[in-house]
């Protein structure tokens, strides 16, 4: 019971400290977004993977943006890695996408990417690619000094309150948070079903 209460108690914690007015921030860079006739291009692996099929979905269906999952093709998404490399398979799909000035890529990721200890250096090629092509980038993460934190237009952390769930409660509440993005009243333009 001890854990189960840590757990809710961390997550009650995240609610008080996260950042309302990134939130607000990105809300306002995908409304340009759409505004502009642009895409998003949703990025992730792992859990970050799901979410970015999931919220590809949810804002097109809910707020009527053109989006895209760079994972959803895994025919093309394991040419790439068998071709290509991890780390430029992202990078490269994009290219193909023509991704330019009027969209956006959004990244889930926990640590954000780290060039020096190669963590997710498939989604930092991502970002360097956006920032060419001069592409707003928006991120969730749960590391505030990740290469998604330091370069994205707009960064939602999740606070890390407990190190312990910083996956789990990091992925839970980037869910919760782009819900709360897609069902907001600036961008929510068909009624959900439910």
């Amino acid at each position: 019971m001890k854990e189960i209460d840590n757990f809710i108690k961390n997550s009650h914690e995240i609610l008080k400290k996260i950042d309302k007015k990134n939130i607000l921030k990105t809300i306002s860079i995908i409304k340009k977004c759409r505004e502009l006739k642009g895409r998003i291009f949703f990025a992730g692996s792992g859990g970050g993977a799901g979410h970015a099929s999931h919220a590809t979905n949810d804002f097109r269906k809910i707020s009527n943006i053109e989006c895209y999952c760079i994972t959803d093709n895994v025919s093309e998404l394991t040419a790439r890695i068998n071709d290509d490399g991890w780390n430029t398979s992202y990078s490269n799909w994009l290219k193909i996408s023509n991704l330019s000035r009027n969209d956006v890529l959004f990244i889930f990721s926990v640590g954000g990417g780290n060039n020096k200890k190669e963590i997710s250096v498939n989604l930092i090629e991502c970002m360097k690619l956006a920032k060419i092509k001069k592409s707003k980038i928006i991120s969730i993460v749960g590391k505030k000094d990740g290469f998604a934190a330091k370069i994205s237009d707009s960064c939602i952390i999740i606070p890390d309150v407990n190190n312990k769930y910083l996956t789990p409660l990091t992925e839970g509440f980037q869910a919760v948070i782009w819900h709360l993005i897609v069902s907001h009243s600036s961008l929510q333009k068909n009624k959900t079903k439910w």
